[in-house]
């Protein structure tokens, strides 16, 4: 008989462990839960941020280019040729790697925003199901 009560006892404490464990996990989750949509939305400011200022200085930079042919053709053909010759020297290779780097840099901003929109949008659902579940 004794050996059944302390059974008993120790299923009875081993069960509490359990329950106590769990509810320990799920108020974990549920803090991870909340700093990862902190940090998916900060992710998605600073993405969003960071193609905004990448598609301003895009047109910027076109509109420069426009303006500086504008006032080459305005000029004597002394001052083209020499104009020319500034225009030549900017589309040399420092020009072309830094019109590649503004490139690679727009299209992996492009990418990390659409990743992070998978993300959020796959985070959302399983918030959704989850409450959904948690409501049955």
């Amino acid at each position: 008989m004794k050996g059944m009560e302390t059974d008993d006892l120790v299923k009875s404490q081993l069960l509490q462990k359990a329950a106590q464990q769990r509810q320990e996990i799920e108020s974990e989750m549920h803090e991870l839960t909340d700093r990862t949509e902190k940090v998916l939305t900060n992710a998605l400011i600073i993405g969003g941020a960071l193609a905004l200022y990448f598609l301003v200085r895009g047109f910027a930079s076109s509109k420069k280019k426009k303006a500086r042919k504008g006032k080459a053709k305005a000029k004597s053909t002394e001052t083209d040729v020499a104009e020319e010759n500034e225009v030549y020297e900017e589309s040399g290779p420092s020009r072309i790697l830094s019109q590649i780097g503004t490139a690679v840099a727009s299209q992996a901003t492009v990418l990390l925003l659409d990743l992070a929109k998978e993300k959020l949008m796959e985070f959302l659902h399983a918030q959704a199901q989850k409450k959904a579940n948690e409501n049955s």
